[in-house]
């Protein structure tokens, strides 16, 4: 066994082929975000759909469409969802850790589920805002911890794609919900808006099922101290990918990485989070303690879709469009155009991430770009106002603002906030980062609609100057502080963390995790041939 290990102490890159057991499973997992495209796509469209208009907005034919929508009503089944979300995120450590990530998924379904029947059946603002409220709590669950799930469980090579199944599921659910939407807005009836709220049972129904065919995560499991089910966990994840000195590795690597965390941890908890003081400052690169610069990377890394605009583009497409001068049906068809654009873009961030760029590379390339369109667009309502330049010129660079968020930031953020975490505390950490991010959205939400509607300050598409500033100052920060993780175990990473080597030194610092856990299983071959040779002996002298 040795010798197919002597030269390397990484595991093999084994394909997606040979992982498909993985894959199939993380899929499943990775399906829960499907629901939170569906719902933005869907948000995006309901305002500016005549049919629900007519039920929750007023006449008016000033205005493109004839109808529109009261401000306050309009913030508030746009926030709501975030703010459920949030509130279901801060909890989310605490869940995760007395019961695991399977319940917190099926809790997640039920609620989910319940959220859009309010919404369906009533005509009434006050149980739509309710409706609004439970499906966020059921969605913060969802993204919550089908991320976390599928980063636990990928091998180290295949966690960025696996992980940025997020981004796959909640681009055709914009897709979806964009088609869906594109077809019913022409209707009048109570029918336009329910029928894309009723596909939103489509996940629950799904992922509920498929969690009965997944094992729980692994490193979960080791962590509450079940080694006999978590092994068992890993060895349906891993099926026949890797031989069995390789799996033995990859067991040991896991089982000591999380004891030698827990041996320099006093205890388990959200203020565990904020455990560690600054060291050293040297330059630009950070060093505070273990878990402190662990937290704050994380939070900037999620916090950063605040900056990206990305929340406001996904929860107002549709409407942006029509009060920056587009009419309502050339602004559903974009709408559906760009979410086709945004699902080849992240396709496109998944290869680049598993073969061209590392995490680091992708991130500052997204914020660069982004914050050009961004740019471009403001620019030229700002010199061309109200002129097909302005409009042809708006519906490019949002469509191509969303291929790159898609391709760049959208896939690869998730990925990395997932890592930059321990496993002892990452359902705290990352529950909570995505809380923070979901208050970042609804206070997009709440604010946006005050800058570009009509009778506000009416911006309309000038508002992207703020959006390209934002971004361009997320490349920063992701220059300055975010260390590259590409290709390292979750164990590697908690080493690089705990020796505090600065962000600009990942790259190449050599790890000793694996050659220890390489070491174990040799000596541990040792041991088992020295117990079977006098057997062996004793059997040979039998025969003679």
């Amino acid at each position: 066994m040795a010798a197919g290990l002597d030269r390397t102490t990484h595991l093999p890159e084994t394909s997606l082929w040979q992982n498909r057991k993985c894959l199939l499973m993380c899929g499943i997992v990775a399906v829960a975000n499907m629901q939170y495209g569906l719902d933005s796509a869907c948000l995006a469209s309901l305002q500016a759909m005549p049919g629900f208009l007519r039920v929750f907005g007023y006449t008016d034919p000033t205005l493109r469409g004839g109808y529109g929508i009261d401000r306050t009503f309009q913030q508030l089944i746009g926030s709501l969802l975030t703010l459920g979300a949030f509130l279901s995120s801060i909890f989310a450590g605490a869940f995760a850790h007395f019961f695991g990530r399977k319940p917190a998924l099926w809790l997640a379904c039920l609620l989910t589920a319940v959220g859009a029947a309010i919404q369906i059946g009533t005509t009434e603002w006050g149980v739509v805002y309710l409706g609004r409220l439970v499906l966020g709590i059921g969605n913060g669950f969802l993204v919550t911890f089908s991320n976390i799930y599928c980063a636990e469980a990928a091998p180290a090579h295949l966690r960025a794609v696996l992980v940025a199944l997020f981004s796959e599921w909640v681009t055709i659910g914009s897709i979806v919900g964009a088609a869906v939407t594109n077809v019913t807005s022409k209707s009048l009836g109570k029918s336009s808006y329910q029928i894309p709220l009723g596909i939103q049972f489509i996940v629950p129904a799904v992922l509920a099922v498929g969690l009965f065919f997944v094992p729980e995560s692994p490193r979960y499991l080791v962590n509450q101290g079940k080694l006999d089910e978590g092994r068992k966990a890993l060895e349906v994840l891993r099926g026949d990918s890797l031989q069995e000195e390789q799996f033995e590795l990859e067991w040991v690597e896991m089982v000591k990485g999380i004891e030698e965390e827990k041996k320099l941890a006093s205890s388990v908890g959200p203020l565990d989070m904020f455990r560690g003081m600054c060291s050293r400052c040297a330059g630009v690169v950070l060093t505070t303690g273990n878990n402190l610069r662990r937290t704050l990377l994380c939070f900037g890394v999620i916090a950063s879709k605040f900056p990206f605009g990305s929340w406001f583009l996904i929860s107002y497409t549709t409407y942006f469009l029509v009060v920056s001068g587009l009419g309502v049906d050339e602004a559903f068809k974009y709408s559906v155009m760009k979410s086709c654009l945004g699902f080849i873009g992240v396709n496109l961030g998944i290869y680049l991430m598993r073969h061209v760029l590392g995490r680091r590379s992708i991130m500052m390339l997204g914020s660069l770009t982004q914050g050009l369109c961004m740019l471009v667009v403001a620019i030229t309502a700002t010199t061309s106002p109200g002129t097909l330049v302005a409009r042809n010129c708006l519906i490019a660079f949002t469509s191509l603002y969303m291929f790159a968020y898609n391709a760049f930031v959208g896939a690869a953020s998730y990925p990395v906030a997932t890592e930059l975490v321990s496993t002892r505390l990452r359902s705290w950490t990352v529950g909570a980062a995505i809380s923070l991010g979901y208050f970042l959205a609804w206070l997009t939400g709440f604010c946006s609609p005050y800058f570009i509607n009509p009778e506000n300050m009416n911006w309309g598409a000038k508002y992207g100057y703020i959006w390209a500033g934002s971004n361009f100052a997320c490349g920063v920060f992701f220059f300055v502080f975010l260390p590259e993780l590409k290709g390292r175990t979750l164990e590697e990473i908690d080493e690089l963390f705990e020796r505090r080597i600065s962000a600009w030194k990942f790259k190449t610092t050599r790890t000793n995790i694996m050659d220890e856990a390489l070491k174990e299983v040799r000596n541990r071959e040792v041991g088992l041939a020295d117990s079977k040779e006098p057997v062996e002996l004793a059997e040979v002298e039998r025969k003679a």
